[in-house]
């Protein structure tokens, strides 16, 4: 049972870093971001050509997916997001066509291969990331037996939602994030620059999910299509927890991802991701607002 709970923690710190981006993103900007999950394939794929073309370390992918992740977070935020604020539908449609090309893009191998240029080691099937040998067995934990990749996985999570709560809760430009979310309009007439933020907070939500993607490569065949259920996953987080609500995007994902697990070991899973769906149907039945939400006057 610890074991089972362990692999449902080490889920739910993949949802965390998925959905920590799209909360505050989509809690500051109001901007529903169907190309995260894109994101999320990004930062797998720096892995992969970090590998192959750098000849790092799995370690090195980390720092290397969030920046790269983060970069063209900012690009389609400064090209696409930024002009679309105020008109939900557009900005969910706009998205979605930026998450097909970024996928298309993949598919031919980063645009290359209609030129005739082709990358060694680089195809359009299912690519793999070699995890360091330190992390491939088990560690015993008060005789207990538990995967090391999965304990490192839980690790990082842990490092990097200190480092958004610092953010959010310590620094200036968080408490203008937290401004924003409450009321943009009022957080503009005190002097906030929005979109200055909105630019800044939607680069470092993408950046998550890139370390998510090297996460996921880790134990998950690498292909244009990895990202495709991240977004959804992270959305029901992020429903789950409550808009804007760091707290709540944490206890959702950890709620999910156990359910998940429990489930899959008791049934199936595809059992287990139909009772996560009717657990998350039942919540925006019951509290629309999220179980952690904001109080309102």
């Amino acid at each position: 049972m610890i074991d089972v709970l362990f692999i449902g923690l080490s889920l739910g710190s993949i949802l965390l870093l998925v959905a920590l981006g799209l909360a505050i993103t989509y809690g500051a900007m109001g901007v529903i971001n169907m190309a995260h999950g894109e994101i999320v394939m990004a930062g797998a794929y720096v892995a992969v050509l970090s590998g192959i073309w750098l000849k790092t370390s799995f370690y090195v992918a980390l720092p290397l997916a969030f920046l790269a992740a983060a970069a063209l977070g900012w690009i389609i935020e400064r090209l696409v997001v930024s002009r679309l604020y105020g008109r939900l539908l557009d900005t969910l449609l706009a998205t979605w066509g930026v998450s097909m090309l970024i996928q298309q893009a993949i598919r031919l191998e980063f645009g290359l291969t209609f030129l005739g240029i082709h990358i060694d080691g680089l195809g359009t099937g299912l690519q793999n990331v070699a995890v360091p040998a330190e992390l491939q067995g088990a560690v015993d934990i008060a005789g207990v037996e538990l995967n090391a990749y999965r304990g490192f996985i839980v690790l990082v999570t842990v490092v990097l939602t200190a480092l958004t709560w610092f953010i959010m809760y310590r620094t200036s430009l968080g408490m203008k994030v937290r401004a924003i979310i409450r009321n943009p309009k009022m957080a503009a007439a005190c002097g906030i620059d929005v979109r200055k933020v909105n630019a800044l907070t939607f680069a470092y939500g993408s950046g998550l999910a890139g370390v998510a993607g090297v996460m996921m490569s880790g134990f998950k065949g690498v292909s244009p299509d990895l990202g495709s259920s991240m977004v959804v996953d992270g959305f029901m987080v992020v429903v789950t927890g409550g808009l804007g609500s760091l707290v709540g995007t944490i206890m959702a994902s950890g709620l999910l991802g156990e359910t998940n697990a429990l489930v899959a070991v008791a049934t199936n899973d595809i059992l287990a991701r139909a009772v996560v769906f009717a657990a998350v149907i039942l919540v925006i039945v019951l509290k629309p607002e999220g179980l952690f939400s904001f109080k309102r006057r």
